[in-house]
């Protein structure tokens, strides 16, 4: 192959095929005559070398278009040079549709796939806040104490901008690559540097205060916002509240707050309903009354006992619940009324008790009745 081919027809593609195409055609030819699939085979080893060098030309745009206008003999020559020997590819890659992109962005600095971010811990902290905050949303403020950027170094660890060097056993990378080859296969791996730890650089001249890591340790205070209808054990999230990362090189960590909602008086909570106890005297379940108490949202809730109401019976209150984080609607109150007995009556209360005794006291006769009549309904519900 003393006189190079046209890229396109090494490729197999037209002079109008789109990157998708002309990287579907390489990846294809790939397959077919890499050296690791035709061990010995001088012919297909350097039909693969052509189809690297065409492709890591038509792949990059600018370089494309440099030899859409002068072929192989552009001003600035081929950027491979006459001694082109190819890129190392591993073979496994070409079937599990890795990397293509990355190994020519190493030639050109063009785009591929980047590094993972470093990132600093994340922090958790618990916060208690009233059943009030929980039912309509409030705004609340921590103090925490925890690693923050020194303010010295502005976060790396240096006296100076010269106290400061690039990592010589990664070259900056923060990365280093070692390629190990296993049978007819290559196989890669890729660990943070450990003369760096992975930040591509290293502190000849520590800042004082934070000994060279670029944080220390802080009291500060948090202020965030609680949603109404939080439930007890949510985790809030605070994107970039947590630890910054040593050296200041990556971002920091989130911090993230579990809302511990503290107990009422008189409601207990079932998903977004209220539940409540509520004393009624006897006289007032006989002939039924009207109530007002105060409710969590400032406007009374008034509750309604029927004439004839019994011990154990619920009053359900639609829409004065604990409002859903997910929308307007709230839930329900459900009061469960309950017989008020006195812990001392006078002697004159007593008297007129005494007085009303056969009118409202019940028989033998009257509780083996009720107690018949409440199995007879056991059985027909069961």
């Amino acid at each position: 192959m003393s006189e190079k081919r046209d890229y396109y027809e090494v490729l197999g593609v037209s002079k109008k095929a789109s990157n998708s195409e002309i990287k579907k055609a390489f990846r294809s030819l790939a397959r077919k005559y890499h050296p690791d699939k035709n061990p010995g085979d001088e012919e297909a080893e350097a039909l693969f070398k052509e189809l690297q060098e065409a492709y890591a030309i038509l792949s990059n745009e600018e370089q494309r278009r440099k030899y859409d206008t002068f072929g192989h003999n552009r001003p600035d020559g081929n950027p491979f040079g006459s001694g082109f020997q190819g890129v190392n590819i591993n073979f496994e890659d070409l079937f599990s549709g890795g990397g293509f992109d990355s190994v020519f962005s190493q030639i050109f600095g063009g785009g591929g796939s980047r590094r993972r971010e470093k990132r600093g811990n994340d922090l958790l902290m618990r916060h208690h806040i009233s059943f009030d905050s929980m039912f309509n949303g409030s705004k609340e403020e921590s103090e925490i104490e925890s690693l923050v950027e020194c303010s010295e170094c502005m976060g790396s660890g240096a006296k100076s901008k010269e106290g400061v060097t690039v990592c010589s056993t990664c070259d900056g990378h923060g990365r280093i690559t070692q390629t190990q080859r296993i049978g007819p296969f290559l196989q890669e791996s890729v660990s943070d540097c450990p003369n760096c730890g992975g930040s591509g650089r290293v502190v000849t001249d520590p800042c004082s205060p934070c000994r060279g890591d670029g944080r220390v340790k802080k009291e500060r205070t948090i202020r965030f916002s609680v949603p109404p209808g939080i439930s007890d054990g949510t985790r809030l999230r605070m994107q970039g509240q947590g630890e910054p990362i040593s050296g200041g090189v990556g971002k920091p960590g989130n911090l993230y707050i579990e809302i511990s909602v503290d107990e009422h008086d008189w409601f207990e909570r079932s998903d977004s309903d209220l539940l409540m106890a509520f004393p009624v005297g006897y006289h007032d379940l006989l002939r039924g009354k009207k109530f007002e108490i105060p409710h969590l949202d400032g406007s009374n809730l008034v509750i309604n006992v029927p004439p004839g109401s019994k011990p154990g019976d619920t009053i359900d209150i639609q829409g004065r619940g604990i409002p859903s984080s997910r929308g307007r609607r709230r839930g329900n109150v459900t009061v469960l009324l309950k017989l008020y007995v006195p812990d001392n009556l006078s002697r004159k209360a007593l008297e007129s008790l005494d007085e009303l005794s056969e009118f409202i006291d019940i028989s033998n006769h009257e509780i083996e009745d009720s107690i018949r009549k409440e199995a007879r309904n056991r059985r027909r519900g069961s």
